[in-house]
């Protein structure tokens, strides 16, 4: 199946390129690239919530883009093209369902919704409505806008589903949610195509065969549900900040996806205040950007960064989101995390950075998320605070946790430089080496700089 899939893919980019040939790049690509970049989520989107199903949602999705493919070199780009693929995607589904003869509640709930698409237009037409509720009355009204945005915040629900496992929802996140292909995903994972198009395919056979709701969770479980997402986001985020593994040691493609999502996120809840607090931890982070790598791409410390690179517009619209996240008083991981990078923002230097604020905080995040990792990162803020024995105190009895941890190795070797315990040092030191996936931390340690 895996294989049918990445030929599916290949298929795609083979007509593309025909396409473009045929009728000039200006006219063939970047009219079908705008539209999948504008609307092809919601689409997919809407599919996914009227039918229940993300893995028929994406497979219409595509057939609409072939289809356009195919179509619009002969006969123009539509002036809606948007509606033309919404209505496309539509027709795409039910026909499988109808070719499938299975999911009959589906194909009577897709086929009742007139409102959505409307079947009587000809598909050489381009009096298309839009993707969502299609109406000009309910457009002009803003309920159309208010399901589109409900149901692109359902996709995403759906996607981290507690019952996928944590790389599962993070990959089809980025391919249903953020519409990276099958190949960009495998490139941020690591792996090949066809190993990527497989995990995809298991994770939407899960999703269907749990019949589970492709909706917004209920308010009972909306809390527990939003924080699978969240937590989904900031691993995005993660990676493409500072890559785990592989040659590029930042990923900034990934990253902005992470921000890009998160942004959306908040559009759609705007008073949620850990959306406001991830949004501000992401920007603020973002802003960072520029400073965190040499012209050889060697990482360069916090502490060594040029602050004058430091984005300061992302950074002030940091603040403002977590001022108004702090002022609805439902304090959350998120926020504190954001609280305590943004008093390194807003240090003049490192040595100037109020380190104690910064300690307490990690002590309150140690509350509200308990991790030997926030343990680490307390320690580091106590060095600076109360010196470096009392921050080796505070270390020392992470190991058992922590010990396959490249991070926990770097400061403990900088702790015990720091203290006179030199030799031992440059052991732990090799074992932070030896641990470090990232090429530019495995350079800075090489040069024998903690991170």
């Amino acid at each position: 199946m895996s294989s049918k899939v990445t030929a599916r893919h290949g298929l795609v980019a083979l007509i593309v390129r025909r396409a473009c040939e045929t009728v000039g790049v200006e006219a063939g690509r970047e009219p079908l690239e705008r539209a999948y970049r504008d609307e092809a989520t919601q689409i997919r989107a809407a599919l996914a919530a009227r039918t229940g199903d993300v893995g028929l949602a994406e497979d219409a999705v595509q057939d609409a883009f072939i289809e356009a493919i195919e179509h619009w070199p002969r006969t123009g780009v539509p002036a809606n093209p948007g509606g033309w693929l919404a209505t496309t995607a539509r027709r795409k589904a039910l026909d499988r369902l109808r070719r499938d003869r299975v999911g009959g509640d589906k194909l009577a709930l897709l086929a009742a919704t007139e409102a959505w698409a409307c079947p009587d237009l000809n598909p050489g037409t381009d009096t298309y409505p839009g993707p969502g509720a299609g109406a000009a009355a309910a457009r002009d009204s803003g309920g159309a806008d208010r399901q589109a945005d409900d149901e692109l915040l359902s996709l995403a629900f759906a996607c981290c589903h507690p019952a996928l496992a944590t790389e599962a929802q993070v990959a089809l996140t980025l391919r249903a949610v953020c519409g990276l292909t099958t190949s960009q995903i495998a490139a941020a994972f690591l792996v090949s195509e066809p190993t990527m198009a497989q995990r995809l395919l298991r994770a939407r056979k899960t999703l269907s065969g749990l019949k589970a709701p492709v909706t917004i969770p209920d308010p009972d479980h909306l809390a527990g549900r939003l924080a699978q997402v969240l937590s989904v986001v900031y691993l995005v985020f993660n990676e493409g900040y500072l890559a785990s593994s592989g040659r590029e040691p930042a990923r900034r493609d990934l990253a902005a996806q992470a921000i890009a999502l998160t942004r959306t996120l908040h559009r759609l809840m705007p008073r949620e205040p850990e959306v406001l607090g991830l949004l501000a931890l992401l920007l603020l982070h973002e802003s960072r950007a520029r400073a965190r790598f040499d012209g050889w791409g060697r990482l360069i410390r916090l502490k060594d960064q040029d602050r004058a690179k430091w984005d300061r517009r992302l950074a002030d619209e940091a603040a403002a989101y977590l001022e108004r996240a702090i002022a609805l008083r439902q304090a959350g991981p998120y926020q504190v995390q954001a609280a305590i990078a943004a008093l390194h923002a807003e240090a003049p230097s490192y040595e100037q950075t109020d380190w104690r604020q910064i300690r307490m905080l990690y002590t309150r995040l140690q509350q509200l998320a308990p991790s030997p990792v926030v343990l680490l990162n307390r320690a580091v803020a106590t060095r600076h605070a109360m010196g470096a024995e009392q921050a080796l105190a505070e270390v020392e009895p992470l190991s058992a946790d922590l010990d396959g941890y490249h991070l926990f190795h770097a400061l403990r070797a900088a702790l015990l430089a720091a203290v006179g315990r030199e030799a031992e040092a440059e052991q732990v030191r090799e074992r932070a080496l030896a641990l470090a996936g990232n090429p530019a931390e495995r350079e800075l340690l090489a040069r024998g700089l903690s991170l």
